[in-house]
């Protein structure tokens, strides 16, 4: 099921009406979520003969997440807040042909957690459409940057803001949310790809019909979930400031007409202010784009007591599990455990640790007769806040920036091998009691974070086997890998690293062909593209993000950025703020 998005979308689309069969231009390369690409003409036989063919500078000095996109013969680039957009030629070495500056109110960066990060455009139909970091949804005309519509999605005053891309599917525009840190309630909205009306609106928690659940007919683990299956699981009126929100990435399969996305941690980190499993929060989600009704839900981290969010892609494929051929799902979650999941039904097929340092959880119970069937099995030493709300517990694994953060694995079709960019990082937690204002911090804990015990690296870049749930290989990395993974027909995986090399592998065994040390660390995603007959390979660097806040907004105090400037630390060592695209290709 599959849709290659290679960049082979005809210029026509920008000077005309898009035609019927023209697929989107995506941020993930495809619908599926798995970041290869069918190009071959870079190799792991010539890759190391990789040069860089030009650059350009954004002029913005925060953290650079997502990838350009190219349609034709234009390039679109992004930045962070303030959110620019430049239109570049490809056929006259990138001159700037456009460029698209909203106005923001700078006090939206007030309120956006872990930096002002943007993942970037979307592109459908003779759109381009982005959410700025206040929220407001965008459609703008490639060929003159024009605004054809907006809306706003979100209100920054309640701290509801945004950092990631949006999905294009069936004429309608799939939009996340951000805010878990200030008590939003958090939301999936479709819009109107023509004209921006509002078609349905998704909350991750309260009423059944709030969140487009149906009380028979979604289900958990092939059982419905039953009536207030969400306000059961909170005190009170909790769930109005309860988080869950989605500002992770989406993808769809077009056979099963299903979109799918993760949900975000609830609120307050606190876990003893909002006793049960706080529903559904932490959870993957299946829907039906067109009515926005879910099919199926898995909440993977009930009653999150660790910041774990759930928001990181699902990556769609076809897997042999015990035997048979699975239409799967397969997410590798902040919480450290990499799942397989029948994406048709949400039957839970794999579920094991892609990081060997996790410790919060000895498994997930896999046993279809018990009754904790697909719930973690939680080691009360590594569970904070309920006994003693101030007690520091330590050595929890991973941290709150998770095993995985945002930054996107890829996976090949040839070695069916998933391509995992990880953090090897854990935490000590202290909860403590807080109170709601909105627009103000709902956090209620500080956190410290550092290595495994006996270890000197935060991070790894992993190759994983999907349907045994188990490590193929094993690159070792000084800092945790930010940067989304890239995997090519021609057996070559691409991936940044922090301190701002890019990266190629050898898809097969992982050992290094190549590497090329770009001016700033690597937060973006690795993407690739052909223009005249010849494949590039391009990446933003601009340090930032959660993992290098401490660098992109000059922060000093080790507790600042949840615990990531102390963390990071020494990265200050090798890398400085900046923001640049890196564009490389074969010698001609």
């Amino acid at each position: 099921m599959r849709v290659l998005i290679l960049a082979a979308v005809t210029l026509a689309s920008l000077l005309g009406v898009a035609s019927a069969q023209e697929p989107p231009v995506l941020q993930t390369l495809d619908y599926a979520n798995t970041r290869y690409s069918e190009l071959a003409q870079i190799d792991a036989g010539n890759v190391s003969r990789l040069k860089v063919a030009w650059t350009f500078s954004t002029g913005v000095l925060r953290g650079h997440e997502g990838a350009p996109i190219v349609v034709g013969s234009r390039m679109f680039v992004h930045t962070p807040f303030p959110n620019l957009v430049y239109a570049l030629d490809l056929d006259h070495d990138g001159k700037i042909l456009w460029r698209y500056a909203p106005r923001q109110d700078a006090s939206v960066i007030a309120v956006m957690c872990c930096d002002t990060v943007s993942r970037g455009l979307a592109y459908a139909e003779g759109r381009l459409f982005l959410q700025l970091a206040d929220t407001t949804v965008v459609a703008l005309d490639p060929e003159t940057g024009r605004v054809l519509w907006s809306v706003k999605n979100g209100d920054p005053a309640r701290g509801e803001t945004n950092t990631a891309t949006v999905l294009p599917v069936h004429g309608k525009l799939i939009v996340g949310i951000a805010g878990g840190e200030y008590g939003a309630r958090c939301h999936v909205t479709a819009y109107d790809q023509a004209s921006g009306k509002r078609l349905w609106r998704a909350y991750a928690t309260g009423p059944d019909a709030d969140m487009l659940v149906d009380p028979e007919k979604t289900t958990e683990l092939g059982h419905p979930i039953g009536r207030d299956s969400s306000l059961k699981s909170w005190d009170g009126d909790q769930w109005r400031i309860g988080g869950g929100c989605s500002w992770g990435w989406f993808s769809y399969d077009p056979a099963l007409n299903l979109v799918y996305y993760g949900t975000g941690n609830p609120a307050t980190w606190n876990p003893a202010q909002r006793p049960g499993d706080n529903r559904w929060t932490m959870a993957i989600i299946a829907r039906d784009p067109d009515t926005g009704l879910a099919r199926w839900v898995y909440q993977m981290t009930p009653h999150d007591q660790w910041d774990y969010d759930g928001v990181n892609e699902m990556i769609l494929t076809e897997q042999v599990i015990d035997g048979r051929p699975r239409r799967v799902l397969t997410h590798f979650d902040r919480n450290g455990f990499g799942y397989t999941i029948d994406r048709a039904t949400g039957d839970l097929l794999v579920a094991e640790k892609f990081d060997p340092s996790v410790n919060w959880a000895r498994r997930i119970d896999l046993d279809r007769a018990s009754p904790t069937y697909g719930r973690p099995v939680v080691d009360p030493r590594f569970a904070p806040g309920e006994a003693d709300e101030e007690e520091v517990t330590k050595n929890i694994c991973p941290g709150a920036l998770g095993a995985k953060n945002q930054q996107p694995a890829a996976y090949s079709p040839v070695t069916r091998l998933f391509y995992v960019p990880t953090n090897h990082m854990c935490m000590d937690y202290e909860a403590f009691r807080v109170s709601y204002t909105p627009g103000q911090p709902y956090v209620g804990a500080t956190l410290t974070l550092h290595p495994p015990e006996g270890s000197d690296r935060t991070g790894a870049f992993i190759a994983w086997d999907g349907a045994k749930g188990n490590i193929a290989w094993t690159i070792p990395e000084a800092f945790s890998v930010w940067s989304g993974a890239l995997a090519t027909a021609g057996n070559v995986v691409f991936y940044g690293t922090l301190e701002g090399y890019l990266k190629a592998v050898d898809a097969r065994d992982g050992h290094e062909l190549y590497r090329f040390k770009t001016p700033s660390g690597i937060v973006g995603n690795v993407t690739t593209y052909q223009h005249g007959g010849r494949q590039y390979v391009a990446v933003l660097s601009g340090i930032g993000g959660w993992a290098g806040i401490g660098l992109a907004a000059g922060l000093t105090d080790p507790a600042d950025g949840s615990g990531a400037v102390g963390g990071y630390a020494a990265l200050s060592q090798y890398t400085a703020p900046g923001g640049q695209l890196t564009v490389f290709a074969l010698p001609e």
